[in-house]
């Protein structure tokens, strides 16, 4: 069947409809979880998008399933969630529409960075074998440069049989790719149609909306919103996020880019943190080069991040150098994100969120496509149990949502608690310090090394990699450093001899110097810092389960 003569066109006024509320997950835990999650590893065959079309064959449709229904699902939003959820259940031989705003290719603002476990995500989908992706920038190394200093570089680990490297690949050619596994697995992609509204009716959900065309309407029997972090179907379900929970970022592509292509680069500075900038090489002297800042700070930072970018560009001596004969090409492009917050509910009837549209974003790093591209499969693991039986409430999708829990919450605890004492930025003396302190450590202890590779680049959970008391250690070891005492030696720049550096007072840390915290915002940090302490010491008490990736084990 042709995508026009699956699509109703309906009145304008009836496209117009408000989008319907639509209840949260009440009976988590009511169902049987998700089976073992994981990316392919150790001596697992990766197989295509037509060979599993093979071996999962045209499933029955469930209870409630007939004639008024367009499909079996509806995917609301063309990137690496929603693609890749489409490819797997098409595979499965459900009947999958996925609609987009855009049109493919377009660019999306982000850093570009794909990490081990997200390769090994695309390799199952049959992603990695074109000409093209081999021909993406492979990084090896991921450096870290604090208020001009070198820290050193990590090399990327090899755990298991994943790869031990990352790639640079713009969001223009990645989510593109994505979306051909998509169509090759059998989905029909609609792009060019803006969703206006979401509507339930009893054995099915409706899906509103416009197109150069016209209105449209689908109706299927299950939605999946994976809409990016302003997404439509997001605040049906779950309302609008928190001002907390949000990050912002800019980027720019720059062509003539000095230095390592086989080299990320993060710069920390003392007078825009917790803000970070960074530069991803994408080869042949290509780089994305951004910034990124948590909404909420204390005091509140400025917000003009465009700016920011253009001096730390100017200013900072790591930026300078590999930028110094550099053109930028194209325009600076900006994206607020949504990050993970355990509270709100992931499904509701005949929903699911994934990816981006549901949080799934590190609020300590920015990281997203790992965790869109786990979370696909995921939900379309359980999607494809539930379409089969029919049963499509909030309280039997519910197993997907306790499943991302499982993975996920207590090592995005420990981030949300980082994230939570870094807004204060009174106390910034204090963190750079605490980043000297792991990297005098990384630089002397390969474990400690590798371990800390392993979480930056999503290969492990750092609660789990690192262990809380190795991080209270680490957090001890800070809080005596930054104290007044004995100087010592900051690391050497190239041609020079190490140097003292200069030991914060305490009217610094106590913010006095240049940022001071007024009684109302003092309190609501402390606030916020014992709620995310809580939901850490909670997850803590309820253990660990496997993290996305693990040596001998597939990633999820």
């Amino acid at each position: 069947m042709s995508v026009s003569a699956r699509f109703r066109h309906v009145a304008s006024g009836t496209a117009a409809a408000g989008a319907a509320r639509v209840q949260p997950a009440g009976g988590a835990g009511q169902d049987t979880r998700v089976g073992e999650t994981a990316c392919p590893a150790g001596g697992r065959p990766v197989r295509s998008a037509r060979h599993r079309a093979a071996v999962y064959p045209a499933r029955p449709r469930g209870k409630g399933s007939g004639p008024a229904h367009d499909c079996d699902v509806v995917v609301v939003g063309g990137g690496p969630a929603g693609a890749a959820a489409a490819a797997r259940l098409a595979a499965r031989g459900f009947a999958t529409i996925l609609v987009d705003r855009a049109t493919f290719p377009r660019d999306k603002v982000c850093g570009d960075f794909v990490g081990p476990a997200a390769l090994a995500e695309l390799a199952d989908l049959g992603v990695t074998g074109a000409e093209a992706f081999a021909a993406a920038n492979t990084i090896g190394q991921c450096a870290l440069h604090v208020d001009g200093d070198p820290l050193g570089a990590l090399p990327i680990p090899r755990v298991g049989a994943l790869p031990a490297h990352g790639r640079v690949i713009p969001r223009r050619h990645l989510d593109a790719w994505v979306l051909d596994a998509a169509r090759r697995a059998g989905a029909t992609v609609a792009a060019g149609r803006k969703v206006t509204a979401v509507e339930q009716a009893p054995g099915a959900v409706t899906v509103r909306g416009r197109s150069a065309a016209g209105p449209w309407q689908l109706r299927g029997r299950l939605l999946l919103g994976a809409d990016g972090s302003n997404s439509l179907i997001a605040r049906a379900v779950r309302g609008t996020p928190p001002r907390q929970d949000r990050i912002a970022a800019v980027r720019a592509y720059f062509d003539d880019v000095a230095g390592p292509a086989g080299r990320a680069d993060i710069c920390l500075r003392g007078d825009s943190f917790p803000g970070y900038c960074w530069l991803f090489p994408c080869g042949g002297g290509q780089a994305n080069v951004g910034v990124g800042m948590v909404v909420s700070t204390y005091p509140q930072a400025g917000r003009n991040l465009r700016e920011l970018l253009l001096r730390l560009i100017a200013e900072d001596p790591l930026m300078r150098h590999r930028l110094r004969g550099a053109r930028i090409r194209g325009k600076i492009g900006g994206c607020p994100l949504t990050t993970y917050n355990p509270r709100l509910p992931l499904v509701g009837d005949r929903i699911m969120l994934l990816g981006d549209a549901a949080g799934l974003i590190n609020p300590l790093n920015g990281e997203g496509i790992q965790y869109a591209l786990h979370s696909a499969r995921w939900g379309a693991d359980l999607a494809a149990d539930r379409l089969s039986c029919g049963r499509l409430d909030a309280a039997s999708l519910a197993a997907y949502e306790q499943h991302v829990h499982d993975h996920l919450r207590r090592d995005m605890a420990f981030s949300r608690l980082v994230v939570q004492l870094i807004r204060n930025r009174a106390l910034n003396p204090f963190w750079l310090s605490a980043t000297r302190i792991v990297a005098a450590r990384v630089r002397t202890d390969p474990d400690y090394a590798h371990r800390i590779a392993c979480v930056l680049t999503g290969l492990a959970p750092a609660t789990r990699t690192l262990g809380l008391s190795v991080v209270a250690k680490t957090a001890g070891q800070t809080m005596t450093s930054a104290l007044p005492g004995p100087a010592t030696r900051r690391p050497a720049r190239r041609g020079q001899p190490g140097h003292p550096a200069p030991q914060p007072s305490p009217n610094t840390i106590a913010g006095t110097a240049r940022h001071t915290l007024t009684s109302r915002e003092f309190a609501d940090w402390a606030a916020g810092v014992g709620r995310a302490l809580t939901e850490l010491t909670a997850q803590g008490r309820r253990g660990c389960r496997p993290g996305p990736s693990r040596p001998g084990a597939k990633a999820g």
